[in-house]
C-alpha cells in the first residue's frame, strides 16, 4: 500500500514552516482506496507570496482543523504504508516536524518520485511536477494545492510503476499486487475483507487461534500485518496466518471491548506475547508548593487514580494541547514546555504568565478547575449511543454506577424511548 502525500506549507525553513493543506492518497497499485484533503490551520500568518502561489490565504484555514485534531487520522491512514511524494523528503521532514511538536516519532518507509523519475524517464529538462507531468501529458487540476498536485503524483506514479521493469521500487518498499508473503492466504479472501469496522481473528493451519484484532477498517489492517516485515514476531505470526475471520461491530467503541473482552478470554498466542495495555498513560492533578494546579501526564500504576487514561503517551500530548487552548492555561504548567523560563505561549500572548508569576495562582487554578469538571460525571449510569452494523440499528454501551457491564445492538426504533427499554438489549460483560 502507498500513502501518496502532498503539502503545503506557509514558507520558511523546516522549524518555522507549518502544514496549511495536506492531502494523502492510499493507492493499492491500481486505484486510490481512500483519501484525506483539508486545509490546515498553520496558527499563524500566511505570507502573501505563499497567497499568490497556492491560492490559501488566512481567512480560508482560520476555521480549518489544526494539526494536533487530524494527527491520529494521519497515523491510521499511512500505517502499514511506503509515504510516497515528490521530493519526499520536504514533505516528509514538514510532517515529521510537525509530529515532533506533538511528541510522537513519526517514521514511515520513504519513496520520492523525482529520484525515481530520474531513474525511469532520464534525460528529462526538469524533474518538478509541473514541468515533467506536462512533459508526459499528465493534466494537474488545481496546482500548487495539495489535493492537485496529489493527484497528478498518482498518476505519474502510475506511469513509473509500468516502466518499473528492473524493479527499483521493489525490495522492502514495494511488494507486487495481490500477493502477501504469506502462501496459505489468497488474494480472493482479502479482497473478500470489509473496509468497515469490526474485529478480526487470525488462525493457523490447525484452526489455532493466534491474533485478535479491530480497525476502523478491516482489510486496510489485515493488510498491513501480511505485508509487515518488521521484527521476528511480526514475521512469525504473519506466516502462520491460514485463516481470517471477522466480526462486523460498526461502532469503534464497541470494537475496541469486544477486543478487549476476547483478547483476555480467549489469550491468543500473538496477543500474549505483545502484552498490550490500552490505557498505560493517564492525566493526574497536582498542587505545587508556589500554589499552582498543575496537570501531569503519566505513566498509570498500581493504585494511581488518574483523572482521565489514554491509549498512548501521544493521545494524552493531543488532550493537553486542547485543554491548553481550551481554557487557555499554560504549556510550563502542564508540562508542554521543556524549558526554563515562561512558555512559547506567554511570548506570543495566549498564556496569561502563570509561568511568568504574572498571574496569581487563583486565578490560573480556577481554569484548571473548570477544565477538571470535565471528567467528573454526576450520574453514574449512561447509555452510550453510537453506530450500528446497519443502516437500521444502533450500538448501545451501558455504563452502571460507573463501570462499563455490557453493549448490544438495539432497533434504531427503540433508542427514541425510554432508556430503561433499551436494558434488554445488552448482552453483559465483565
Amino acid at each position: 500500500m502507498y500513502a501518496i502525500i502532498d503539502i503545503e506549507t506557509n514558507g520558511g525553513s523546516l522549524r518555522q514552516a507549518r502544514i496549511t493543506e495536506i492531502a494523502i492518497l492510499l493507492f493499492d497499485g491500481e486505484r486510490v482506496v481512500d483519501s484525506l484533503v483539508t486545509l490546515v490551520n498553520p496558527e499563524s500568518t500566511i505570507p502573501p507570496y505563499i497567497t499568490r502561489l497556492t491560492g490559501i490565504h488566512d481567512e480560508m484555514v482560520a476555521g480549518a482543523p489544526k494539526f494536533y485534531e487530524i494527527a491520529r487520522q494521519v497515523v491510521e491512514m499511512t500505517e502499514g504504508a511506503v509515504f510516497v511524494a515528490h521530493s519526499a523528503d520536504f514533505d516528509y521532514s514538514i510532517i515529521r516536524h510537525e509530529f515532533r511538536r506533538l511528541g510522537y516519532d513519526y517514521q514511515r518507509p520513504l519513496l520520492c518520485t523525482v529520484r525515481l523519475s530520474r531513474q525511469l524517464i532520464p534525460l528529462q529538462p526538469s524533474y518538478s511536477l509541473g514541468k515533467l507531468c506536462a512533459a508526459l501529458g499528465i493534466t494537474i487540476r488545481e496546482r500548487h494545492r495539495a489535493g492537485g498536485d496529489a493527484a497528478a503524483t498518482v498518476e505519474l506514479f502510475k506511469r513509473l510503476l509500468r516502466l518499473d521493469e528492473q524493479r527499483l521500487t521493489f525490495g522492502t518498499l514495494k511488494r507486487p499486487a495481490h500477493t502477501y508473503d504469506n502462501p496459505n492466504i489468497p488474494a480472493s479472501l482479502i479482497e473478500s475483507l470489509p473496509a468497515a469496522t469490526g474485529v478480526y481473528y487470525f488462525y493457523n493451519a490447525e484452526r489455532q487461534l493466534i491474533y485478535i484484532g479491530k480497525s476502523t477498517n478491516i482489510r486496510k489492517r489485515v493488510v498491513s500485518h501480511l505485508l509487515n516485515a518488521r521484527g521476528a514476531k511480526a514475521i512469525a505470526m504473519r506466516n502462520e496466518i491460514a485463516d481470517i475471520d471477522y466480526e462486523l461491530t460498526g461502532s469503534e467503541l464497541v470494537a475496541l471491548l469486544k477486543e478487549s473482552a476476547e483478547i483476555k478470554a480467549r489469550k491468543p498466542l500473538y496477543n500474549q506475547a505483545q502484552k498490550r495495555t490500552y490505557y498505560p498513560y493517564g492525566l493526574f492533578a497536582d498542587l505545587q508548593i508556589d500554589g499552582y494546579i498543575r496537570l501531569v501526564l503519566r505513566k498509570v500504576t498500581g493504585g494511581s487514580q488518574p483523572l482521565t487514561v489514554y491509549t498512548s503517551r501521544k493521545h494524552g500530548i493531543d488532550h493537553l494541547y486542547y485543554l491548553n487552548e481550551t481554557y487557555e492555561l499554560c504549556l510550563a504548567m502542564t508540562g508542554l514546555h521543556k524549558g526554563r523560563g515562561p512558555c512559547f505561549h506567554y511570548a506570543i500572548r495566549r498564556c496569561r504568565g502563570a509561568c511568568a508569576g504574572k498571574e496569581a495562582p487563583e486565578a490560573y487554578n480556577e481554569r484548571v478547575r473548570q477544565a477538571l469538571a470535565a471528567f467528573n460525571y454526576q450520574n453514574q449510569n449512561v447509555l452510550i449511543i453510537d453506530k450500528g452494523r446497519r443502516i437500521n440499528e444502533k450500538a448501545v454501551v451501558q455504563i452502571r454506577n460507573g463501570r462499563y457491564t455490557g453493549y448490544g445492538y438495539a432497533p434504531l426504533a427503540a433508542t427514541a424511548g425510554a432508556p430503561a427499554a433499551l436494558a434488554r438489549y445488552i448482552e453483559p460483560q465483565e
